[in-house]
This record gives C-alpha cells, structure tokens and sequence, in this order.
C-alpha cells in the first residue's frame, strides 16, 4: 500500500465519522426544535403546581397564548392574588412582565431572566421558546438507553445562565424526554421530564416536571384544553396587550 492510499484512508477513518456525529447531533436538535415549534399557533391552558421542600404545594392556572417560536404570552388567572400577572416573550429574545400592582409591563434585562418565572422552577429563559439549535452547539454522546439519543449542547454565546444541557430525544418521534441543566459552575442544577403526547397532527408537552436538584424545589405543568392553529395575530402579542385581562 503506497503512502498516499494510506494517508487517504486514514484521513476518511478519523476524520469523517467525527463529521458525520456532528452532523447527526445537528439534524437531531433541529429535529427536535422543527417537532416543538410545528404548529402554527397554539392556545391552552396551563395548571402549575409548585412543590417545596417541605411538600407543600400551591397550584396555579394561566391561559397560554403562543404564535410560532418567538411570541408567547402566559396570563394568571388563578390564585386570586396572582390573577392579571402577565408574561410576554417577543422576536429577538425580548421579554415582558405586567404585574398589576405595578401598572405597567416592565422590560426583563438579561441578568433577570435567570431568575424564577413568577415563583416556579423554571426561569425565564427557559419559558421564551427560543429553538435550542439557535442558543447551542449539540454533541451527540452514547445513549444510555437504547430508544434515546442523547446530546450535550455548549452554548454559543453568554446570554444563557447554563454551562451546559444534556438532552434525552426519542428516537422515533424526536421529542425530549429529559433535559439535565448545568450551572455555570457546572454543577447539576435541574432537571426536567417531558410526557409528550399527539393531538391531531402535532406532539406537544402535556406535563413538564422541573426539579431544583439543589433546592429540593419542583414545578409540574400540565396542558390542558390544548387548541392549534387558530389563527392568532401579531397584533395580540403587543406590549399593551398585557394589561388586558
């Protein structure tokens, strides 16, 4: 074997499986991304269930209003005293809050959106719907169960209070099954389990569970009256909008 068919087959036996992996943790993410974000729009309402370390739970409702990735708008309507709270999350990774008592809708920096979504496990970053391929590079690793792909996302920039996220997708229908959130200390922060089910054409997350791992704290979610495609409009996801019950 001369030493130029010997380099060749060196360079396709090291180098071009590395760029299939890549490749594949690619398409699986935006895979993932493409399943979560297929409807057109989507109205539901939303039960939050809030669990502390002592067990005791406080539950919630909202009314969930979103249009494609980037505009969606979480409205309580129950607690009493939470009623009229408002979230907005808008193109351009731009953020909202209406709280009644303050009397108009305040802009959410980027130091905050690390902070507890209006109580919960999740924070607001989590909650802006902002696909995953366009906050992170994807690595695929070895699974440890034989129907899931797993993948480790690295973010590419520093607008996101995680070092890292590691993302269990099922294999055959593409959707997370759980996400393990990393610190910036790189510390196992949080953890997150998805039950997915089908309604009509589309997948969609009818329970989320949110564990605090280091605060022994968890929010449950549960979708309920789950409608697509209804036709909503830019025009209901104005800043105003939020003050309007």
């Amino acid at each position: 074997m001369n030493f130029k068919l010997l380099s060749t087959l060196t360079f396709i036996l090291l180098v071009f499986p590395v760029s299939i992996k890549a490749q594949n943790a690619e398409t699986l993410l935006q895979n993932m991304d493409n399943l979560m974000s297929a409807p057109k729009d989507k109205i539901a309402i939303v039960e939050m269930t809030v669990t502390n370390k002592y067990e005791d739970e406080k539950v919630r409702e909202a009314i969930l209003k979103q249009k494609g990735t980037d505009r969606k708008m979480y409205r309580y309507t129950k607690p009493e005293k939470k009623a009229g709270i408002a979230t907005l999350s808008l193109p351009g990774d731009i953020m909202w809050l209406y709280m009644p008592s303050f009397g108009k809708p305040i802009k959410i920096s980027l130091l905050s959106k690390n902070q507890s979504f209006t109580g919960t496990d999740f924070s607001y970053e989590d909650m802006s719907g902002t696909p995953y391929s366009e906050r992170y590079t994807p690595k695929l690793l070895k699974s440890d169960k034989p129907d899931t792909y797993m993948l480790e996302l690295t973010p590419k920039t520093n607008k996101t209070t995680y070092s890292k996220i590691v993302i269990s997708i099922d294999k055959k229908h593409n959707y997370p099954v759980k996400m393990a959130f990393f610190d910036k200390d790189k510390a196992y922060e949080k953890l997150a389990t998805y039950k997915y089910v089908k309604k009509g054409n589309y997948w969609y997350a009818q329970e989320v569970l949110m564990e605090d791992l280091q605060k022994n704290h968890s929010t449950k979610i549960v979708m309920k009256n789950v409608k697509f495609d209804q036709g909503l409009k830019d025009e209901e996801f104005e800043v105003e909008k939020l003050m309007t019950n």
